[in-house]
């Protein structure tokens, strides 16, 4: 690679950051005006920062129940900070310079191939044309679905924008709801056994998790699977596993336990299937997350800290990075030497990378949870709860986010803001580009294990 090419891959690393800062700076002064809140008082500073900042970065969490708190015009805030920050502030910038029709850059198109995680810098403008189509295509249809659902409880004008923000903020696994006029912070707890809502909501979340790249595959290739890419074939099954082993456990464990007593046996199936789907990375929930045992908050925490796929409005260390580092441990138990996918070897570049990335995950989300327990002197694993939510950008909470200080909060806020940016990206934005050493020290080995 020239020395060209790596400072247009160090300045799209940056740009990403960048962009990404500037908008949530932009909707926290929104969110101050006094237009955006009911009492016309407008949000202190660090309520509309970390709501904007949690709206970027597609997670959820909050703290003012965003029904009551917020004002129309905070709300459409809210919701277009959602769209921004998971369609990606970049493929909406290159979005708006196709349609516009401005000449698009060779380092506009490397930004790009960053910023939605593509192989190649080719076709980059015809991918995100389809992007934005996709986007409002299956938005779209989640539209449709919800407004059936809520028509009959909220009337046309109210159904309509209800379906319409939810749908936005289910595709973009953001997990923001308006549901908590009556019991604060309830989500979608009324619609636990609503077959429209658990089909448009897990159906919008799923879709918007898989990737942008996998969309192309699965539009230009159909249903043959021996066509996809080796990272779409990855995608697909890893997904689908975590989803029945998420299915499986909420089924037949943990909703059968006596603080679910109350749900009948279809909307227990409906309530696992939501269970395993939301926390991959979509804060919203049908079921009151207080009841969850210890090892279903677990179950949770795992769930959230895989997250979604690489290129997609989903956050967390990713489907692939998971499924490289089981990959990675197979052939060592199995004493093979590389590591396969689909007859393809996976390079020892990208394990470096799949264990670098879930190692700053791990300890960031760690010892956040940690830092939030000793300051608010509240249980450990429920802070965890909370830090593995923002980190993997998820949403989901115990409901201790509004009582936290302002330290705690900054911590949340920093979480979400690494989780959705992604750490490598954070990293290559400021390290500085070393040349090769000429020569590779002595080699010797070490005991592990």
């Amino acid at each position: 690679m020239s020395f060209a090419m790596k400072k247009w891959r160090l300045n799209a690393f940056l740009m990403i950051v960048i962009g990404f800062a500037l908008v949530i700076l932009a909707g926290a002064l929104l969110l101050m005006l006094p237009i955006a809140t009911t009492d016309g008082q407008g949000a202190s500073f660090g309520d509309a920062l970390f709501t904007a900042t949690s709206a970027v970065c597609v997670t959820g969490l909050v703290v003012q129940n965003t029904v009551t708190y917020w004002s129309v015009f905070g709300q459409v805030v809210v919701m277009l900070l959602i769209q921004i920050g998971g369609v990606g502030v970049i493929t909406l910038a290159l979005a708006i310079a196709m349609f516009s029709k401005k000449k698009i850059g060779l380092s506009q198109r490397s930004v790009m191939q960053e910023a939605i995680a593509a192989p190649s810098l080719g076709g980059i403008v015809r991918l995100t044309g389809f992007i934005i189509r996709i986007v409002l295509c299956l938005e779209g249809v989640g539209v449709a679905i919800l407004f059936a659902a809520f028509y009959q409880k909220f009337g046309f004008a109210k159904g309509l924008w209800y379906a319409i923000f939810h749908a936005v903020s289910a595709f973009c696994n953001a997990g923001f709801d308006l549901m908590g006029s009556e019991v604060p912070f309830c989500s979608l707890c009324d619609y636990v056994g609503n077959p429209l809502v658990n089909i448009a909501i897990t159906g919008l979340i799923v879709l918007g998790g898989i990737g942008f790249i996998s969309w192309r595959d699965l539009y230009q290739h159909k249903w043959h699977f021996s066509r996809y890419r080796m990272q779409t074939k990855v995608i697909l099954t890893t997904t689908a596993a975590l989803l029945a082993m998420g299915f499986v456990y909420f089924f037949a464990i943990e909703f059968s336990k006596p603080g679910f007593a109350d749900l009948s046996l279809g909307e227990r199936a409906w309530a696992a299937w939501f269970a395993s789907v939301t926390p991959r990375t979509a804060g919203f929930n049908t079921v009151d997350l207080t009841k969850l045992s210890d090892a279903g908050q677990l179950m949770s925490i795992g769930l959230m800290l895989t997250g979604g796929s690489p290129g997609s409005t989903a956050g967390g260390m990713k489907t692939t990075t998971v499924a490289v580092l089981f990959a990675a441990c197979f052939s060592v138990f199995s004493r093979k030497e590389d590591t396969n996918f689909y007859g393809r070897r996976i390079s020892n570049q990208i394990i470096k990378q799949a264990v670098a990335v879930s190692s700053m995950y791990l300890v960031l989300f760690l010892l956040g949870g940690f830092c939030i327990s000793e300051i608010e002197s509240l249980p450990l694993l429920t802070c965890l709860f909370e830090s593995a939510s923002a980190i993997g950008t998820v949403g989901l909470s115990m409901g201790i986010t509004p009582g936290l200080c302002g330290v705690s909060r900054a911590i949340l806020v920093s979480l979400m803001f690494f989780g959705r940016v992604g750490g490598l990206t954070l990293i290559y934005a400021v390290a500085s580009q070393k040349k090769k050493p000429p020569l590779r020290l002595p080699e010797e080995k070490i005991t592990v294990g």
